[in-house]
């Protein structure tokens, strides 16, 4: 099948599949006509690096997956190197997440000072 086809099937977009490809998680074969052309298992190849994507992992990530990701990997049981790449990936989005709170609880206090220096009640 030819990119667009893969891209409609898996929801992915073209920029998307030739980034896996570049990155190595696809391969494609070149027609005649220079259009790359996808085996018919790519497409559960690119559902379940889309799937690890929303999960949080990044390509990199995925790449420890390689030996799975055409099989059911919502069913599958994970390797310890995945769980461990995993466990990574949280304990990154945790410290993103407790550093994004902390700059908003910031100016959260600075938007209280600056609105209550404004505001006074009305005896």
């Amino acid at each position: 099948m030819r990119i667009g086809e893969l891209a409609r099937t898996t929801g992915a977009t073209a920029r998307a599949l030739r980034h896996y490809e570049q990155a190595g998680l696809i391969s494609s074969e070149r027609a005649p006509n220079s259009y790359r052309v996808y085996d018919e298992r790519a497409v559960v190849r690119v559902r379940n690096i889309r799937y690890l994507l929303a999960a949080g992992l990044t390509l990199d990530d995925v790449r420890v997956f390689l030996p799975c990701l055409d099989g059911d990997l919502t069913t599958a049981s994970p390797s310890d190197r995945g769980i461990r790449v995993a466990l990574e990936r949280l304990a990154v989005l945790d410290q993103r997440i407790a550093a994004q709170t902390a700059v908003r609880d910031r100016l959260q206090a600075a938007l209280r000072q600056a609105t209550s220096d404004r505001i006074r009640p009305v005896a």
